[in-house]
């Protein structure tokens, strides 16, 4: 959602959305078995009425960057079982990966209720909200869910993406350390980290961040993604608006 998850991170296990909504780098979706998908397929045909073949089924075809279809196979589900919040929290977060994130934000709103808040999806809420600019929107969410989970990391690395997109990057900063401080705090919450100190021109710092603790060949290839997603940023010139970040507590 904030859209790539880097691929050395991804090795250790979106989001949820920007919290958000868990993606995959290419590199990673390429190293997946086919089989994978195969099986959540062939389960669901056989079974098309059982919601949890259709979740999983949408979830693979998640994973393997098959948005649109993802979107197809839990709009359909989503229509026959209409009450069903699993169903409802996918479809959302199938729509939020494709891109339709108003559309998301809807679904979402319907796959939990006030009496009975799950601080995930608020927090996907909060993500999508981030991805349509409405910054301030998307922070009440993420206090939301932060007062049911405290201290959760993935939604305080969420927040401190959403400062980041709206160009506060010393407070994205100071968010992000908090979060990448947590002893329960996924991989990819210390790369966010190093891009947000990256993109204020502290690269040794940012790669010394994101390589640390890791493999060898993990850490190398974080390094290596990090400067891709620096240098794409500088040659685009536009700021940190769209951030190509990992997402982490956002998705499944």
């Amino acid at each position: 959602m904030l859209a790539l998850a880097l691929c050395g991170c991804q090795t250790a296990g979106t989001s949820d959305i920007t919290g958000a909504l868990g993606e995959k780098t290419e590199a990673s979706r390429a190293a997946d078995p086919p089989q994978g998908v195969e099986f959540h397929r062939d389960r669901f045909r056989a079974s098309p009425k059982d919601p949890d073949a259709a979740l999983q089924y949408g979830k693979a075809l998640r994973g393997a960057g098959q948005r649109s279809q993802a979107v197809a196979v839990l709009e359909q589900a989503t229509i026959a079982d209409p009450s069903n919040k699993a169903l409802l929290a996918g479809y959302g977060r199938a729509l939020a990966d494709n891109g339709n994130f108003q559309q998301a934000f809807d679904v979402l709103s319907r796959a939990h209720t006030p009496d009975d808040p799950d601080w995930r999806i608020l927090s996907a809420q909060g993500a999508v909200l981030d991805q349509l600019g409405r910054y301030d929107e998307a922070r009440q969410y993420y206090s939301s869910a932060l007062k049911i989970a405290p201290e959760e990391p993935s939604v305080l690395s969420n927040l401190g993406l959403s400062y980041a997109l709206s160009k506060d990057l010393p407070k994205a900063e100071e968010t992000l350390r908090h979060a990448a401080g947590r002893p329960d705090a996924d991989p990819r919450v210390r790369l966010n980290l190093g891009l947000v100190i990256g993109l204020q021109g502290r690269l040794a710092e940012a790669e010394s961040i994101v390589k640390a603790d890791r493999p060898a060949e993990e850490a190398a290839a974080n390094v290596a993604y990090l400067r891709q997603l620096l240098s794409r940023k500088k040659t685009a010139g536009t700021g940190v608006d769209r951030l190509p970040v990992a997402a982490v507590g956002r998705s499944d």
